[in-house]
């Protein structure tokens, strides 16, 4: 009870507060009056939902029965006294760890390929220069747990190393959790298993995604897809950070948590949704836009509405508007335009090599 009451009422003294309860430092532009009436009725949701989690996890949370009611529990939002817990536990991360619990301190203590060192050092002074907790300044700064967290996966992961973009997930991951073993462990899951393939040096992976996005909207906002193909605007353009940093330093805060705790219980479909949604929930002001300046200034625009601010409203939105997705049909989509990917590498290749 203390905790929720705690928690709450930082919510409360945030909304007048210079910057919000995760240290984000809002600009000259923040609208009070329009986040004061959000958070009027959010935080009677939040007192609700809390109540329900509390009762939900009082047995552990590894005794958190996998089915339609935690779906829908996580869907209507994790609390955040709750996050950190039913994140570890429902992205398997929990599961991972138990075979090698002290993998995070053995990579710590490995030595960091120099090229991956200098550029996660260059990347850090650039992670969210607007948020507190990144002020170098600040004695508690977590400039160096996330360091520590992107040098130890660098050194875990080979393969990847380090790629921008990883900065915004491992920081907002140390934000929440305030846990560098845990961020690891999270970040280890997110890359490996729910978005495998995104942050490899030619990235696969995510070309891929934008490929199945373009196609699935073409399916299921088909005039809009039209229009946008028209423009001759690549898909690229559009979604490549919101995949490459799963929203983070795109939405308001909360909107990205509240995508974050769908994504690392059901895995990237729900990114997919998400994305549609925002081509149905907007599609009549993207349609009257006539070129590409317009068009990218209009997602901007939209990412920063209140309707998109509104939390609970856009994922009840998100789950309303956009028909539920498989995973067999992604695989399947992913597995055709994946060829086409690399078929495009290889001719790049191919020309370079000419040159």
């Amino acid at each position: 009870k203390l905790i929720l009451l705690d928690s709450l009422l930082q919510e409360m003294t945030s909304q007048f507060s210079n910057n919000d309860e995760y240290g984000f430092v809002r600009s000259d532009s923040f609208d009070f009056n329009e986040y004061s009436k959000f958070m009027e009725t959010y935080l009677r949701i939040l007192s609700n939902r809390s109540q329900k989690w509390e009762k939900l996890a009082k047995k552990g949370y590894d005794r958190l029965e996998k089915g339609q009611r935690l779906k829908r529990y996580i869907r209507k939002g994790i609390p955040a006294p709750h996050r950190k817990e039913v994140w570890m536990e429902t992205s398997g991360a929990n599961s991972a760890k138990k075979g090698e619990s002290d993998l995070y301190t053995a990579m710590l203590g490995v030595e960091t390929k120099k090229v991956v060192f200098d550029q996660i050092k260059t990347d850090i002074p650039r992670t969210f220069p607007n948020n507190i907790n990144f002020d170098s300044t600040n004695p508690n700064s977590m400039q160096k747990p996330l360091m520590n967290v992107l040098k130890a996966f660098a050194n875990n992961n080979p393969k990847i190393g380090y790629c921008q973009g990883l900065n915004y997930i491992a920081g907002l991951l140390l934000v929440i959790t305030k846990d560098e073993d845990a961020s690891f462990w999270l970040l280890k899951v997110l890359t490996e298993k729910i978005l495998p393939d995104y942050y490899s040096p030619s990235m696969p992976g995510l070309l891929t995604d934008v490929k199945v996005f373009a196609e699935i909207a073409r399916k299921d906002v088909p005039n809009l897809a039209k229009h946008i193909d028209a423009l001759q605007v690549p898909w690229a353009l559009i979604c490549s950070k919101w995949f490459i940093c799963v929203f983070a330093e795109v939405m308001p805060i909360e909107t990205v948590l509240r995508i974050w705790d769908c994504v690392f219980s059901e895995g990237s479909k729900i990114i997919f949704r998400v994305c549609i949604a925002i081509l149905k929930i907007n599609e009549k002001n993207f349609l009257a836009k006539k070129d590409l300046a317009g068009m990218i200034e209009e997602f901007k625009k939209f990412l920063e509405s209140g309707e998109v601010l509104q939390c609970h409203s856009f994922m009840e939105k998100v789950f309303q508007l956009t028909p539920a997705l498989t995973r067999s049909r992604i695989q399947k989509l992913r597995r055709e335009l994946g060829s086409q990917v690399r078929e495009e590498q290889l001719e790049r290749e191919k020309r370079e090599n000419i040159r």
